[in-house]
């Protein structure tokens, strides 16, 4: 498993019922997570007095409360920095285990010795648009949400990369990759974010068990003859690691050299030691870069 365990502003104490209990910054909260199905003593103080919790609702949905929280606030992770927001649906505006795949890239970013492009699809808040253009490559953001793109602008103006070159881009993904195919972009990274289900502009139905596969041999389309990286992430229980790491393999590994890893991604559990898993990742690196 790929751990996120370098935060100093995010720490998940405690994990019991359907609901693990963290800070973000100076601030706690009690939020539902589907992987936490087991049942533990709850002996943490805060799980009494955090300053909010997100309850779902029998009939859909769900709300804050006891909710003691400001509007927003700002967490750091390096030299990074993000606008935390409690949103619908339990979000706070911010994946904080993708920080273990932020690493990754910003690495390989960081090494490439040539300028590199990136196109963070599904990019939602920003989190890798903001690690992605610090480790020095230019990236393009895009999201079908207007306001997700506003607050991933925000994101990089609190991480200091206000000028860096970011291009943001409200659009449906796959539109967008087909306009830049027949535009001739190419990009030397890539990474990908999808949603389990959605509906495109036009009302067309994304469901990822489904769509993921063409839409992989899609963007394919647009990558570099040299390209450095692509990462596919998934949250959808569904979808095993390994199913994703053959997509990718059949779909980019016949076109480039390299090679590709897939492993759960997760977050430490200050109580006991554990891991809490938060998804999949499959991190494919090509030519010289690829992994041994």
């Amino acid at each position: 498993m790929w751990i996120a365990d370098k935060w100093q502003d995010y720490r998940i104490l405690d994990t019991s019922e359907g609901e693990k209990l963290e800070t973000w910054g100076k601030y706690s909260l009690i939020r539902p997570d589907p992987q936490v199905i087991w049942k533990s003593e709850k002996k943490h103080p805060l799980w009494r007095r955090a300053d909010a919790g997100y309850k779902r609702s029998s009939s859909g949905g769900g709300k804050w409360s006891e909710n003691k929280l400001p509007e927003s606030w700002s967490v750091n992770y390096g030299e990074l920095r993000f606008m935390i927001k409690p949103m619908g649906f339990k979000h706070t505006g911010l994946f904080p285990e993708q920080a273990t795949n932020w690493d990754w890239f910003s690495e390989l970013i960081r090494n490439a010795g040539r300028p590199i492009k990136v196109l963070n699809l599904f990019a939602y808040t920003g989190g890798a648009t903001v690690a992605a253009a610090r480790a020095g490559a230019s990236v393009c953001h895009v999201d079908a949400s207007k306001g997700m793109v506003a607050t991933a602008k925000e994101n990089a103006r609190l991480s200091g990369l206000a000028d860096a070159p970011i291009r943001y881009i409200v659009d449906d993904c796959k539109k967008f990759i087909e306009r830049e195919i027949r535009r001739g972009n190419k990009y030397d990274g890539i990474i990908m974010d999808p949603p389990s289900y959605g509906r495109g502009p036009t009302g067309e139905v994304w469901k990822i068990e489904e769509s993921i596969d063409p839409f992989v041999e899609l963007a394919s389309g647009v990558l570099s003859d040299d390209p450095l990286f692509f990462l596919l992430n998934s949250y959808t229980t569904g979808l095993s690691a390994s199913t994703m790491k053959y997509i990718t393999d059949i779909r980019l590994l016949t076109k480039f050299e390299g090679k590709s890893e897939a492993d759960e991604i997760g977050l430490p559990v200050e109580s006991t030691g554990l891991v809490l898993p938060c998804g999949s990742s499959v991190r494919v690196s090509f030519g010289k870069n690829k992994i041994q």
